[in-house]
Protein backbone atom coordinates (compact mmCIF):
# COMPACT_ATOMS: atom_id res chain seq x y z
CA UNK A 1 0.00 0.00 0.00
CA UNK A 2 3.14 1.86 0.70
CA UNK A 3 4.06 1.84 -2.83
CA UNK A 4 0.31 2.81 -4.15
CA UNK A 5 0.57 5.72 -1.86
CA UNK A 6 3.75 7.02 -3.16
CA UNK A 7 2.80 6.58 -6.90
CA UNK A 8 -0.85 8.12 -6.25
CA UNK A 9 1.08 11.20 -4.80
CA UNK A 10 3.09 11.60 -7.55
CA UNK A 11 0.64 10.93 -10.31
CA UNK A 12 -1.59 14.22 -8.68
CA UNK A 13 1.30 16.31 -8.14
CA UNK A 14 2.03 15.54 -12.18
CA UNK A 15 -1.63 16.80 -12.53
CA UNK A 16 -1.66 19.68 -10.52
CA UNK A 17 2.10 20.55 -12.08
CA UNK A 18 0.09 19.96 -15.28
CA UNK A 19 -2.73 22.29 -14.72
CA UNK A 20 -0.55 25.51 -13.49
CA UNK A 21 2.24 24.85 -16.37
CA UNK A 22 -0.37 25.04 -18.98
CA UNK A 23 -2.02 27.83 -17.19
CA UNK A 24 1.22 29.57 -17.39
CA UNK A 25 1.80 28.69 -20.85
CA UNK A 26 -1.41 30.24 -22.08
CA UNK A 27 -0.99 33.30 -20.58
CA UNK A 28 2.60 33.80 -21.24
CA UNK A 29 2.08 32.76 -25.15
CA UNK A 30 -0.77 35.90 -25.07
CA UNK A 31 1.87 38.38 -24.80
CA UNK A 32 3.32 37.06 -27.72
CA UNK A 33 7.39 36.21 -26.77
CA UNK A 34 10.37 34.67 -28.68
CA UNK A 35 9.48 30.99 -28.63
CA UNK A 36 12.51 30.15 -27.06
CA UNK A 37 10.86 31.72 -24.18
CA UNK A 38 8.07 28.56 -24.32
CA UNK A 39 10.27 25.74 -25.09
CA UNK A 40 10.90 24.50 -21.57
CA UNK A 41 6.99 24.88 -20.65
CA UNK A 42 5.87 23.22 -23.96
CA UNK A 43 8.46 20.40 -22.45
CA UNK A 44 7.09 20.08 -19.13
CA UNK A 45 3.41 20.14 -20.42
CA UNK A 46 3.90 17.58 -22.52
CA UNK A 47 6.07 15.52 -19.89
CA UNK A 48 3.63 15.70 -17.13
CA UNK A 49 0.82 14.94 -19.50
CA UNK A 50 2.63 11.54 -20.18
CA UNK A 51 3.79 11.24 -16.69
CA UNK A 52 0.21 11.36 -14.97
CA UNK A 53 -1.50 8.83 -17.49
CA UNK A 54 1.70 6.59 -16.75
CA UNK A 55 1.57 7.49 -13.05
CA UNK A 56 -2.20 6.80 -12.68
CA UNK A 57 -2.00 3.41 -14.57
CA UNK A 58 0.47 2.43 -11.84
CA UNK A 59 -0.92 3.38 -9.30
CA UNK A 60 -4.34 1.89 -10.21
CA UNK A 61 -2.28 -1.34 -10.53
CA UNK A 62 -0.19 -1.09 -7.30
CA UNK A 63 -3.58 -0.33 -5.22
CA UNK A 64 -5.66 -3.07 -6.83
CA UNK A 65 -2.93 -5.63 -6.05
CA UNK A 66 -2.59 -4.64 -2.61
CA UNK A 67 -6.30 -4.69 -1.40
CA UNK A 68 -6.94 -7.91 -3.29
CA UNK A 69 -4.10 -9.15 -1.61
CA UNK A 70 -5.77 -7.95 1.97
CA UNK A 71 -9.53 -9.30 0.90
CA UNK A 72 -8.13 -12.78 0.19
CA UNK A 73 -6.66 -12.93 4.16
CA UNK A 74 -9.82 -10.78 5.36
CA UNK A 75 -12.26 -12.70 3.63
CA UNK A 76 -10.62 -16.34 4.48
CA UNK A 77 -10.99 -14.57 8.58
CA UNK A 78 -14.39 -14.19 8.25
CA UNK A 79 -15.18 -16.97 7.09
CA UNK A 80 -13.06 -19.28 9.38
CA UNK A 81 -15.23 -17.25 12.11
CA UNK A 82 -18.68 -18.25 10.26
CA UNK A 83 -17.48 -22.22 10.41
CA UNK A 84 -16.39 -22.45 13.79
CA UNK A 85 -19.60 -20.49 15.35
CA UNK A 86 -21.75 -22.55 17.61
CA UNK A 87 -25.06 -20.64 15.85
CA UNK A 88 -25.52 -19.37 12.27
CA UNK A 89 -25.98 -15.99 11.68
CA UNK A 90 -29.80 -14.72 10.65
CA UNK A 91 -29.96 -13.16 6.81
CA UNK A 92 -29.95 -9.83 8.09
CA UNK A 93 -26.84 -10.34 9.97
CA UNK A 94 -24.79 -12.09 6.91
CA UNK A 95 -25.74 -9.47 5.32
CA UNK A 96 -24.17 -6.84 7.37
CA UNK A 97 -21.05 -9.24 8.00
CA UNK A 98 -20.78 -8.91 4.11
CA UNK A 99 -21.40 -5.50 3.67
CA UNK A 100 -18.75 -4.38 6.66
CA UNK A 101 -16.37 -6.77 4.94
CA UNK A 102 -16.99 -4.96 1.62
CA UNK A 103 -17.22 -1.38 3.05
CA UNK A 104 -14.23 -2.10 5.08
CA UNK A 105 -11.95 -2.77 1.89
CA UNK A 106 -13.81 -0.44 -0.39
CA UNK A 107 -12.57 2.29 2.29
CA UNK A 108 -9.00 1.38 1.88
CA UNK A 109 -9.42 1.42 -2.03
CA UNK A 110 -11.58 4.76 -2.53
CA UNK A 111 -11.03 6.41 0.63
CA UNK A 112 -7.61 6.00 2.25
CA UNK A 113 -5.10 5.73 -0.16
CA UNK A 114 -7.32 8.94 -2.09
CA UNK A 115 -7.29 10.77 1.47
CA UNK A 116 -3.61 10.38 1.94
CA UNK A 117 -2.95 11.03 -1.55
CA UNK A 118 -4.52 14.46 -1.16
CA UNK A 119 -3.24 15.18 2.19
CA UNK A 120 0.42 14.66 0.64
CA UNK A 121 -0.41 16.39 -2.73
CA UNK A 122 -2.32 19.45 -0.93
CA UNK A 123 1.13 19.64 1.73
CA UNK A 124 3.16 20.26 -1.33
CA UNK A 125 0.92 22.85 -3.45
CA UNK A 126 0.58 24.34 0.21
CA UNK A 127 4.39 24.88 0.77
CA UNK A 128 4.66 25.90 -3.13
CA UNK A 129 1.99 28.88 -2.79
CA UNK A 130 3.58 30.24 0.68
CA UNK A 131 1.09 28.65 2.48
CA UNK A 132 -2.18 30.96 0.59
CA UNK A 133 -4.50 31.17 3.65
CA UNK A 134 -7.59 30.53 1.56
CA UNK A 135 -5.83 27.24 0.02
CA UNK A 136 -5.10 25.94 3.38
CA UNK A 137 -8.62 27.17 5.20
CA UNK A 138 -9.84 25.30 2.03
CA UNK A 139 -7.78 21.96 2.39
CA UNK A 140 -8.66 21.66 5.86
CA UNK A 141 -12.43 22.22 5.38
CA UNK A 142 -12.02 19.43 2.30
CA UNK A 143 -9.47 17.07 4.57
CA UNK A 144 -11.12 17.04 7.88
CA UNK A 145 -14.11 18.96 7.77
CA UNK A 146 -16.79 17.01 5.17
CA UNK A 147 -15.55 13.63 6.62
CA UNK A 148 -16.47 14.74 9.56
CA UNK A 149 -19.56 15.36 8.46
CA UNK A 150 -20.28 12.51 5.98
CA UNK A 151 -19.35 9.78 9.27
CA UNK A 152 -21.56 11.69 12.29
CA UNK A 153 -24.86 10.71 10.92
CA UNK A 154 -24.77 7.37 9.46
CA UNK A 155 -27.94 5.32 8.29
CA UNK A 156 -28.12 1.61 8.70
CA UNK A 157 -28.91 0.47 5.02
CA UNK A 158 -28.65 -3.15 5.62
CA UNK A 159 -32.68 -3.85 5.22
CA UNK A 160 -32.56 -2.17 1.92
CA UNK A 161 -29.21 -4.18 0.55
CA UNK A 162 -30.60 -7.22 2.09
CA UNK A 163 -33.67 -6.63 0.15
CA UNK A 164 -32.15 -5.90 -3.04
CA UNK A 165 -30.13 -8.95 -2.79
CA UNK A 166 -33.20 -11.31 -2.14
CA UNK A 167 -34.91 -9.54 -5.31
CA UNK A 168 -32.16 -9.87 -7.46
CA UNK A 169 -31.39 -13.78 -6.40
CA UNK A 170 -34.68 -14.52 -7.45
CA UNK A 171 -34.35 -12.66 -10.51
CA UNK A 172 -31.42 -14.86 -11.25
CA UNK A 173 -32.25 -18.41 -9.99
CA UNK A 174 -36.04 -18.61 -10.46
CA UNK A 175 -36.10 -16.13 -14.34
CA UNK A 176 -38.01 -19.74 -15.89
CA UNK A 177 -41.01 -20.12 -12.90
CA UNK A 178 -41.91 -16.18 -13.40
CA UNK A 179 -41.76 -16.28 -16.31
CA UNK A 180 -44.12 -19.24 -16.50
CA UNK A 181 -46.38 -17.32 -13.83
CA UNK A 182 -46.38 -14.05 -15.72
CA UNK A 183 -44.28 -12.65 -12.55
CA UNK A 184 -40.95 -11.76 -14.15
CA UNK A 185 -41.91 -7.95 -15.20
CA UNK A 186 -43.25 -7.49 -12.02
CA UNK A 187 -40.39 -9.21 -9.58
CA UNK A 188 -38.34 -6.73 -11.89
CA UNK A 189 -40.34 -3.52 -11.82
CA UNK A 190 -39.82 -4.10 -7.43
CA UNK A 191 -36.42 -4.61 -8.02
CA UNK A 192 -35.41 -1.68 -10.10
CA UNK A 193 -37.66 0.45 -7.47
CA UNK A 194 -35.22 -0.96 -4.32
CA UNK A 195 -32.49 -0.55 -6.58
CA UNK A 196 -33.46 3.37 -6.83
CA UNK A 197 -34.43 3.87 -3.21
CA UNK A 198 -30.93 2.35 -2.19
CA UNK A 199 -29.18 4.81 -4.39
CA UNK A 200 -31.12 7.55 -3.48
CA UNK A 201 -30.14 6.80 0.25
CA UNK A 202 -26.75 6.84 -0.31
CA UNK A 203 -26.75 9.42 -2.42
CA UNK A 204 -27.63 11.96 0.81
CA UNK A 205 -24.43 11.30 2.51
CA UNK A 206 -22.73 12.79 -0.36
CA UNK A 207 -21.88 16.03 0.81
CA UNK A 208 -19.62 17.33 -3.18
CA UNK A 209 -21.82 20.14 -3.59
CA UNK A 210 -20.16 21.29 -0.39
CA UNK A 211 -16.93 20.67 -1.35
CA UNK A 212 -17.25 22.11 -5.15
CA UNK A 213 -18.58 25.24 -2.82
CA UNK A 214 -15.71 25.43 -0.52
CA UNK A 215 -12.84 24.57 -3.78
CA UNK A 216 -14.16 27.54 -5.92
CA UNK A 217 -14.88 29.84 -2.98
CA UNK A 218 -11.05 29.25 -2.29
CA UNK A 219 -9.91 29.92 -5.65
CA UNK A 220 -12.41 33.37 -5.89
CA UNK A 221 -10.69 34.14 -2.03
CA UNK A 222 -6.78 33.60 -3.77
CA UNK A 223 -8.00 35.64 -7.03
CA UNK A 224 -9.33 38.95 -4.80
CA UNK A 225 -5.74 38.38 -3.53
CA UNK A 226 -4.18 38.70 -6.73
CA UNK A 227 -2.64 35.13 -6.13
CA UNK A 228 -0.81 34.21 -9.55
CA UNK A 229 -3.41 32.56 -12.20
CA UNK A 230 -1.04 29.28 -12.75
CA UNK A 231 -1.04 29.08 -8.87
CA UNK A 232 -5.04 29.72 -8.85
CA UNK A 233 -5.48 26.73 -10.71
CA UNK A 234 -2.96 24.42 -9.91
CA UNK A 235 -5.43 25.17 -6.44
CA UNK A 236 -8.42 24.15 -7.89
CA UNK A 237 -6.67 21.19 -9.17
CA UNK A 238 -5.46 20.19 -5.86
CA UNK A 239 -9.38 20.62 -4.71
CA UNK A 240 -10.54 18.49 -7.56
CA UNK A 241 -8.75 15.45 -5.99
CA UNK A 242 -10.11 16.70 -1.94
CA UNK A 243 -13.92 16.47 -3.81
CA UNK A 244 -14.18 12.79 -3.92
CA UNK A 245 -13.19 11.87 -0.46
CA UNK A 246 -17.02 14.08 0.96
CA UNK A 247 -18.67 11.44 -0.95
CA UNK A 248 -16.26 8.29 0.16
CA UNK A 249 -15.72 8.91 3.56
CA UNK A 250 -14.94 5.44 6.10
CA UNK A 251 -18.66 3.75 7.15
CA UNK A 252 -19.47 3.16 10.68
CA UNK A 253 -19.20 -0.86 10.64
CA UNK A 254 -23.10 -2.39 10.94
CA UNK A 255 -23.72 -4.51 14.14
CA UNK A 256 -24.05 -7.91 13.28
CA UNK A 257 -23.96 -9.37 17.41
CA UNK A 258 -27.04 -11.56 17.88
CA UNK A 259 -27.94 -13.47 20.64
CA UNK A 260 -27.56 -17.18 20.43
CA UNK A 261 -31.13 -19.33 20.30
CA UNK A 262 -32.35 -19.61 24.04
CA UNK A 263 -33.84 -23.07 22.97
CA UNK A 264 -31.29 -26.18 23.16
CA UNK A 265 -31.68 -28.80 20.30
CA UNK A 266 -33.03 -32.30 21.05
CA UNK A 267 -30.36 -34.11 22.07
CA UNK A 268 -30.18 -37.43 20.02
CA UNK A 269 -28.24 -40.51 20.47
CA UNK A 270 -26.13 -41.35 17.76
CA UNK A 271 -25.60 -44.93 16.84
CA UNK A 272 -26.53 -47.20 14.24
CA UNK A 273 -28.92 -45.97 10.87
CA UNK A 274 -31.50 -43.52 12.14
CA UNK A 275 -34.42 -42.38 9.97
CA UNK A 276 -35.64 -38.96 10.71
CA UNK A 277 -39.15 -38.57 9.37
CA UNK A 278 -42.07 -36.04 9.71
CA UNK A 279 -44.44 -33.72 7.74
CA UNK A 280 -43.42 -31.03 5.82
CA UNK A 281 -42.34 -28.32 8.21
CA UNK A 282 -41.65 -30.25 11.26
CA UNK A 283 -38.43 -28.97 11.67
CA UNK A 284 -36.36 -32.30 9.94
CA UNK A 285 -33.79 -30.24 8.21
CA UNK A 286 -33.84 -27.65 11.05
CA UNK A 287 -32.49 -30.92 13.94
CA UNK A 288 -30.05 -32.17 10.69
CA UNK A 289 -28.50 -29.03 11.12
CA UNK A 290 -28.46 -28.64 14.41
CA UNK A 291 -26.29 -32.13 15.13
CA UNK A 292 -24.00 -30.98 12.35
CA UNK A 293 -23.53 -27.80 14.58
CA UNK A 294 -22.42 -29.41 17.39
CA UNK A 295 -20.05 -32.30 16.07
CA UNK A 296 -16.58 -31.26 17.12
CA UNK A 297 -15.10 -33.60 14.57
CA UNK A 298 -11.35 -34.22 15.98
CA UNK A 299 -9.51 -35.16 12.12
CA UNK A 300 -10.78 -34.19 8.98
CA UNK A 301 -13.43 -31.82 8.08
CA UNK A 302 -17.34 -30.96 7.67
CA UNK A 303 -18.64 -30.71 3.89
CA UNK A 304 -21.80 -29.52 2.52
CA UNK A 305 -23.55 -30.70 -0.61
CA UNK A 306 -22.28 -27.71 -3.00
CA UNK A 307 -21.34 -28.91 -6.50
CA UNK A 308 -18.71 -27.00 -8.43
CA UNK A 309 -18.32 -25.94 -11.43
CA UNK A 310 -16.15 -28.25 -12.46
CA UNK A 311 -15.61 -31.85 -13.62
CA UNK A 312 -17.18 -34.86 -11.87
CA UNK A 313 -14.22 -36.01 -10.84
CA UNK A 314 -12.27 -32.85 -9.06
CA UNK A 315 -16.32 -32.23 -7.25
CA UNK A 316 -15.43 -36.27 -5.70
CA UNK A 317 -12.23 -35.99 -5.23
CA UNK A 318 -13.20 -33.51 -2.43
CA UNK A 319 -13.81 -35.76 -0.15
CA UNK A 320 -10.33 -37.57 -0.78
CA UNK A 321 -8.13 -35.83 -3.17
CA UNK A 322 -5.53 -38.75 -2.90
CA UNK A 323 -8.08 -40.73 -3.88
CA UNK A 324 -7.24 -43.77 -6.97
CA UNK A 325 -8.97 -44.63 -9.17
CA UNK A 326 -10.52 -47.55 -8.12
CA UNK A 327 -11.76 -46.08 -5.23
CA UNK A 328 -13.75 -43.51 -7.65
CA UNK A 329 -15.15 -46.07 -9.27
CA UNK A 330 -16.21 -48.43 -6.42
CA UNK A 331 -18.48 -44.80 -4.63
CA UNK A 332 -19.11 -44.46 -8.28
CA UNK A 333 -20.81 -47.85 -7.74
CA UNK A 334 -22.71 -47.74 -5.29
CA UNK A 335 -24.50 -44.37 -6.10
CA UNK A 336 -24.87 -45.95 -8.73
CA UNK A 337 -23.58 -42.72 -10.83
CA UNK A 338 -23.27 -42.96 -14.53
CA UNK A 339 -21.77 -39.41 -14.90
CA UNK A 340 -18.34 -39.29 -17.60
CA UNK A 341 -15.66 -38.21 -14.87
CA UNK A 342 -14.24 -35.91 -17.36
CA UNK A 343 -17.56 -33.94 -17.52
CA UNK A 344 -17.92 -29.89 -16.34
CA UNK A 345 -21.41 -30.16 -14.22
CA UNK A 346 -22.00 -26.41 -14.69
CA UNK A 347 -22.27 -23.83 -12.04
CA UNK A 348 -24.32 -25.84 -9.29
CA UNK A 349 -24.75 -28.96 -11.00
CA UNK A 350 -26.82 -26.90 -13.52
CA UNK A 351 -25.19 -29.18 -16.62
CA UNK A 352 -26.81 -32.33 -14.78
CA UNK A 353 -29.77 -33.72 -13.86
CA UNK A 354 -31.58 -33.23 -10.52
CA UNK A 355 -31.28 -37.01 -10.09
CA UNK A 356 -27.29 -37.15 -11.22
CA UNK A 357 -26.50 -33.78 -8.57
CA UNK A 358 -27.99 -36.53 -5.93
CA UNK A 359 -25.97 -39.50 -6.83
CA UNK A 360 -22.86 -37.19 -7.57
CA UNK A 361 -23.13 -35.64 -4.18
CA UNK A 362 -23.77 -39.06 -2.45
CA UNK A 363 -20.68 -40.67 -4.20
CA UNK A 364 -18.90 -38.23 -2.67
CA UNK A 365 -20.25 -39.29 0.66
CA UNK A 366 -19.23 -43.19 -0.02
CA UNK A 367 -16.08 -42.03 -0.89
CA UNK A 368 -15.26 -39.60 2.31
CA UNK A 369 -16.38 -42.34 4.39
CA UNK A 370 -16.93 -40.84 7.83
CA UNK A 371 -17.59 -41.58 11.53
CA UNK A 372 -21.15 -39.30 11.16
CA UNK A 373 -22.77 -39.49 7.92
CA UNK A 374 -25.77 -36.79 8.00
CA UNK A 375 -27.91 -36.81 5.01
CA UNK A 376 -31.37 -34.96 4.00
CA UNK A 377 -33.63 -36.79 1.29
CA UNK A 378 -30.52 -38.06 -0.30
CA UNK A 379 -32.57 -39.69 -3.16
CA UNK A 380 -34.53 -37.00 -4.30
CA UNK A 381 -35.05 -36.65 -7.87
CA UNK A 382 -34.60 -40.45 -8.35
CA UNK A 383 -37.35 -42.66 -9.33
CA UNK A 384 -38.62 -44.47 -6.02
CA UNK A 385 -37.23 -48.44 -7.02
CA UNK A 386 -33.93 -47.27 -7.77
CA UNK A 387 -33.91 -44.58 -4.71
CA UNK A 388 -34.75 -47.43 -2.50
CA UNK A 389 -31.57 -49.13 -4.05
CA UNK A 390 -29.05 -46.66 -3.88
CA UNK A 391 -29.89 -45.84 -0.25
CA UNK A 392 -29.92 -49.23 0.82
CA UNK A 393 -26.38 -49.98 -0.94
CA UNK A 394 -24.88 -45.96 1.18
CA UNK A 395 -26.42 -47.01 3.92
CA UNK A 396 -24.88 -50.80 4.03
CA UNK A 397 -21.04 -49.07 2.91
CA UNK A 398 -21.83 -46.75 5.88
CA UNK A 399 -19.42 -48.17 9.07
CA UNK A 400 -19.91 -45.31 11.00
CA UNK A 401 -23.07 -43.79 12.18
CA UNK A 402 -25.92 -42.33 9.82
CA UNK A 403 -28.22 -39.81 10.25
CA UNK A 404 -30.71 -39.71 7.36
CA UNK A 405 -33.85 -37.30 6.78
CA UNK A 406 -36.33 -39.37 4.63
CA UNK A 407 -40.14 -38.89 3.68
CA UNK A 408 -40.04 -42.20 2.26
CA UNK A 409 -41.92 -44.83 4.44
CA UNK A 410 -41.08 -47.83 2.13
CA UNK A 411 -37.08 -46.64 2.98
CA UNK A 412 -37.98 -47.53 7.28
CA UNK A 413 -37.19 -50.70 6.76
CA UNK A 414 -33.09 -49.74 5.65
CA UNK A 415 -32.63 -48.28 9.22
CA UNK A 416 -32.25 -49.75 13.01
CA UNK A 417 -33.94 -46.82 14.29
CA UNK A 418 -36.91 -44.33 13.25
CA UNK A 419 -37.41 -40.38 15.25
CA UNK A 420 -40.85 -38.81 13.91
CA UNK A 421 -40.93 -34.75 14.05
CA UNK A 422 -44.30 -33.53 14.94
CA UNK A 423 -47.82 -35.83 15.60
CA UNK A 424 -47.00 -39.67 15.38
CA UNK A 425 -49.23 -40.82 13.70
CA UNK A 426 -48.75 -44.93 12.92
CA UNK A 427 -46.41 -47.75 14.41
CA UNK A 428 -42.68 -47.13 12.80
CA UNK A 429 -41.25 -45.12 15.90
CA UNK A 430 -38.11 -47.30 17.67
CA UNK A 431 -37.04 -49.87 16.65
CA UNK A 432 -36.95 -51.25 12.98
CA UNK A 433 -36.79 -54.57 10.65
Amino acid sequence: MKLAIGVGTLAELAGVGLTATATWLIMRAAEHPPMQALTVAIVAVRTLALAKGALRYLERLTSHKAVLSEAVELRGRVYDDLAHRRHVPSGTALTRIVTNVDQQLDTRLRATLPWITAALTGAVVAIASGFSLPLVAGLLINLALLPWLAVRTPRDLTPLRARLTEQTTELVHSKEELIAYGLFDERLRAATRTAKELSREERTRDLTPLAIAVQFGAALLMLAQHEPAWLIMAAVATFEITVPLAALTKPVPEPTDEPEPAHEPEALELTGRTAIVGPSGSGKTTLLNAVARKLEPSRGALADAHVFHTTVRTNVLLAKPDATQEELDRAAGIAELDLDWDRVVGERGEEISGGQRQRLILTRSVLANPEVLLLDEPTEGLDPEQADRVLGKVLDDCQGTALVVTHREEQLALFDHVRHRGPIGHEHVGRVG
